[in-house]
């Protein structure tokens, strides 16, 4: 065989690629592979809530509630005669507004992720990142507060000062990041941040009973549940034993541990 023969052949193999990890990074993952970051979203929500609802009675993932407090309050300028009428702005109705305000400005943060990709790897990376920092913000923001973390009333919030609610809007603005994340995928955990439409979902699933099988629309749905419960009972415990700032701090490791998690989920087929 002549030189300009095996030349040829040499040309002709096809050389392995090289392993880029950006480009791995802009792979877009496998939504059905995404099981344990997404249990870990929703161990946060509950986690999240647990410290907020314990100090001001504000769900900071569950708008339904605080949009319907700020509905009660304007209400409330029409009881009574003239006069007589509480206009009084209550601190409640503020946090309920302070926690909607900075959920929804954290969900807009998504539009990002749909020029970059929702199901890229990298913006998952990132927007888990912008919740660590987010999270670490309230931490400190709490911990200059000085404020306590958990109250005896609901009339008498704990977090009261102005350092207080910035906190509570990073806490629900890191919900909002996660919930558009979360919704982008589109899996059985939907949001991750409301569990209405799944608990609805699970009761009517036409194999709800079929206890010896694997049942993905089933299965997944009571990960989701499981994960916010095992969430507000973990992050209500551990601000009863250390506070507010370290709670939240041991929420920033947590929400360290789901972004990492999101290198390994396999890229979608």
């Amino acid at each position: 065989m002549s030189p300009q023969d095996n030349d040829s052949a040499e040309q002709g193999l096809a050389a392995p690629p090289k392993f880029s990890f950006f480009s791995y990074l802009l792979e877009d993952v496998d939504p059905e592979e995404c099981v344990s970051p997404l249990a870990g979203y929703c161990f946060m929500t509950g986690y999240i809530d647990a410290i907020s609802f314990s100090a001001v009675f504000v769900w900071c993932g569950f708008q339904t509630g605080n949009f319907a407090q700020l509905a009660l309050a304007l209400a409330r300028l029409f009881e009574g005669p003239p006069g007589q009428r509480d206009e009084t702005f209550h601190i409640a109705d503020r946090q309920a507004l302070t926690s909607l305000l900075s959920f929804n400005a954290g969900a807009f943060v998504g539009r990002i992720g749909d020029r970059i990709g929702a199901h890229k790897r990298i913006w998952l990376i990132l927007a888990t990142f912008l919740q660590v920092l987010m999270t670490m913000a309230a931490a400190v923001t709490i911990f200059k507060s000085g404020q306590p973390g958990v109250a005896d009333a609901r009339a008498l919030p704990t977090w009261t000062n102005t350092l207080s609610f910035v906190c509570l809007a990073f806490m629900s603005a890191s919900l909002g990041v996660q919930g558009i994340v979360g919704k982008r995928l589109n899996t059985q955990f939907t949001t991750t941040i409301v569990l209405t439409t799944v608990w609805v979902e699970l009761v009517n699933d036409p194999k709800l009973f079929q206890f010896m099988h694997k049942v993905k629309t089933r299965d997944h749905k009571l990960i989701a549940a499981s994960a916010l419960f095992l969430g507000a009972f973990v992050g209500r415990a551990l601000l009863g034993a250390i506070g507010a700032p370290g709670a939240l701090g041991i929420a920033c490791g947590v929400r360290v541990i789901i972004m990492l998690s999101w290198i390994f989920v396999p890229k979608k087929k």
